[in-house]
């Protein structure tokens, strides 16, 4: 919400960091903002760079904003102000002769300064003058100048010493007065000397100028004036050149700001052993051994910021204030880039788009606005924003606290709905047993030493504190007599009534945390359970791969067998049945427990594929998979779990016909059973040979690839098939050669 100086100015003093942004300041070449304009992630990358060498610390500089604007007008610049330039661009130069890493580099030389400025730049001396040796004339000029000044010295000190003028002196020194150089008489001293009277002294003596000085001083002003026509030349002169290259004087003007904002932050944390903490994306905030730069001998804080809401209770002059302080100046000065102490290996800031602090009374007698009727008009400037961080201490404040419990709890409730963090300090109770039972809130207490009857200045997250307003009192010089009559008047009762409030915010926390552990616990037994259900299926499928392979050794080792039988009975036969025996022994699988009842219609799922159940006939049912049908037993069936939407089962349209005259040249399989496909397959072919065609398709589609393989099969055992090959990128179909 900060968009301007004042409100950015109001925010620092409310943090308390005045002092601290004052001091950092100092270390600028010139006045200007803290905040840097651009990408902030670039900008700590030219800072790190930055911080592994050792550079000059820039010049002390005015802003030049209006010597540009006079430029662009083609006005013409003193000396002073050309130099100004010509001191920037001599450190830049400095700055292009020293080592330093990339990407600070690669920035400081692509700063190409002109030929022609640095012409003018080589006409300065290091004092801002122009150098006598680049123009003869000047340096004739400064002789004479020089000598002059010699001569009205010498001869003011002869007449100071003259003794005809020694009664009329009131003493032998020479005096300055307006700008000239005189001698102080009495009255009476025409009679000695001629000079001209330039004024009296309080005591009612004579300043004068003597004529033999006069005519020194005369020629002493036409020397400086034609000094001055040759220095408005060359003012006129580089004022053009300038003009010619505003706009890259422009540019090296802003690049000389920017540079300042990096050496003012790598100066100043070299000064004060600070470091640097990037801004992260979140919400979040973790402080590590922070120190607030207010704070001459602190106490490191440790604390997350992980929850939308984050309340402090507690001990009166326990710090509360300065923790809230401190988390929005840590995401103040880390938004900045500005160093400051911490452990930085262990602190994220998270970014947000503004930082807002309630913090001091609103009340105004000006405006008529009460300390309540302030703090609403604090929050309802709320509701125009997203994404701020906002600290409100002693939120209660100026109100009755039951009924401002309440209405603060709703407005926080509502304002989170719109991203917006708080860290708030409160003693009301109430206010924090209403937000205690949110798991989206983070209590957190100033701590009491009731040993030694003082805070700690500590913190604990997870509780909430108790205010200690009599210990307080007494601590800071109430007597006790008083101390103990108040208490009375509170009551054992409240006493009670509080701690009651804190045991049962605290047990609420405590039960809420028990129940998101368990459902953590839950979570985990669920993946569990869905993992094991994934290697059951996985270790079915290969025992299915493995029964398949025992029956067909079975079918094969039959097969020998009986070609052994045929040819011969003999005792090589017996043995090949005898090993067909044993491998269908191994091929038999362990009957299955029938658990699920399948009925027509049902989601199914069958090995690693799911489909729908078509029929059912005595343990076998006919199901639609990818399109394809098949018999299978019901044992092997699962009930699939999540729905699905039943798919359309394609008719077959398949029609073969042996008609010679009209033989087809292409069939469709698809939505067939296997045995009914190889039946019209083997129709198909008949008719294509009788018909006399050389090269007919098959369309089986893709899908499982079964309707493929039992095409592929059938193809490599018929003997009239020269050759069978699948069309590039159409795997649905194969181009049978007749």
């Amino acid at each position: 919400m900060q968009t301007n100086d004042a409100t950015t100015r109001s925010l620092i003093d409310k943090l308390d960091l005045t002092r601290y942004v004052a001091e950092f300041s100092s270390f600028f070449a010139r006045e200007k903002p803290i905040a840097m304009e651009g990408d902030i992630h670039q900008h700590i990358r030219y800072i790190r760079a930055l911080e592994g060498v050792q550079f000059p610390e820039p010049p002390s500089m005015v802003p030049l904003d209006h010597a540009l604007a006079r430029l662009r007008k083609q006005a013409t610049l003193s000396l002073s102000e050309i130099y100004r330039f010509v001191t920037i661009i001599g450190y830049v130069n400095r700055l292009r002769a020293l080592t330093v890493q990339e990407p600070l580099a690669g920035w400081i030389r692509a700063i190409e300064i002109p030929e022609a400025v640095m012409v003018v730049v080589g006409y300065f001396t290091d004092e801002g003058e122009i150098n006598p040796a680049r123009e003869p004339e000047l340096y004739d000029i400064d002789k004479a100048l020089e000598h002059n000044r010699r001569a009205i010295k010498d001869q003011l000190y002869r007449l100071a010493h003259n003794t005809r003028l020694g009664d009329y002196l009131v003493d032998t020194q020479v005096h300055l007065h307006n700008g000239e150089e005189t001698l102080l008489v009495r009255g009476g001293f025409t009679q000695v000397i001629k000079a001209s009277v330039v004024g009296r002294s309080s005591s009612g003596f004579f300043y004068i100028l003597p004529h033999a000085v006069s005519d020194l001083k005369k020629r002493q002003d036409d020397l400086l004036g034609r000094r001055e026509t040759i220095l408005w030349r060359f003012a006129r002169e580089f004022s053009a050149t300038f003009h010619t290259w505003e706009r890259f004087l422009s540019f090296v003007n802003d690049a000389f700001d920017r540079f300042d904002h990096y050496q003012a932050r790598v100066r100043f944390a070299r000064a004060k052993d600070h470091v640097f903490v990037l801004p992260q994306k979140g919400h979040h905030v973790r402080l590590k051994a922070f120190a607030h730069p207010a704070l001459s001998d602190p106490t490191p804080i440790t604390l997350t910021l992980d929850k939308p809401v984050m309340l402090l209770t507690g001990v009166n002059a326990g710090g509360k204030t300065m923790l809230l302080k401190s988390i929005l100046s840590a995401v103040y000065m880390s938004r900045y880039l500005l160093p400051y102490r911490c452990d930085p290996t262990q602190t994220h800031i998270g970014t947000f788009k503004g930082i807002e602090a309630i913090i001091d009374d609103p009340q105004s007698v000006a405006n008529d606005i009460s300390t309540f009727a302030g703090r609403m008009v604090e929050f309802a400037k709320l509701f125009r924003h997203k994404g701020l961080l906002v600290g409100v201490d002693e939120i209660e404040l100026g109100t009755d606290a039951d009924e401002a419990a309440a209405l603060f709890k709703v407005l926080i409730d509502t304002l989170r709905a719109r991203e917006i963090t708080f860290v708030v300090t409160t003693h009301h109770k109430r206010l924090a047993a209403l937000m205690g039972d949110d798991d989206e809130v983070e209590l957190v207490a100033a701590l009491y030493d009731e040993a030694n009857r003082r805070p700690t200045y500590t913190f604990l997250q997870g509780s909430i504190g108790k205010s200690y307003a009599f210990e307080t009192a007494e601590r800071y010089g109430i007597s006790p007599v008083v101390i103990e009559r108040a208490r009375e008047f509170y009551g054992e009762d409240k006493e009670r009534l509080g701690e009651l409030i804190e045991r049962s915010s605290e047990l609420e926390r405590t039960m809420r945390g028990k129940i998101a552990d368990l459902e953590s616990q839950q979570k985990a037994l669920a993946k569990k359970h869905a993992h094991l259900e994934h290697l059951e299926t996985q270790m079915k499928e290969e025992q299915r791969k493995v029964l398949a392979t025992y029956e067909n050794r079975y079918n094969a080792a039959t097969k020998r067998a009986q070609q052994a039988l045929k040819a011969k009975e003999s005792t090589e036969g017996r043995r090949k049945l005898n090993e067909a025996h044993q491998h269908k022994q191994k091929a038999q699988p362990k009957p299955k427990p029938v658990t699920y009842k399948p009925t027509v219609g049902d989601r199914i799922k069958y090995r690693s594929h799911r489909g729908e159940i078509l029929s059912l006939k005595s343990q076998e049912a006919t199901i639609l998979i990818d399109g394809l049908k098949m018999r299978v037993p019901i044992s092997d069936l699962r009930l699939a779990k999540e729905p699905a939407p039943k798919p359309k089962t394609p008719k077959a349209t398949t029609k073969v016909e042996a008609d010679r005259s009209r033989a087809r040249v292409s069939i469709k399989l698809l939505g067939m059973y296997g045995d009914e496909a190889m039946e019209a397959t083997d129709r198909f072919l008949s008719d294509a040979l009788v018909a006399g065609l050389n090269e007919v398709e098959i369309i089986h589609g893709t899908g499982t690839g079964i309707l493929a393989k039992l095409v592929t099969d059938y193809l490599k055992r018929h003997p009239k098939i020269q050759g069978f090959y699948r069309p590039k990128g159409n795997l649905g179909a194969t181009i049978v050669e007749l």
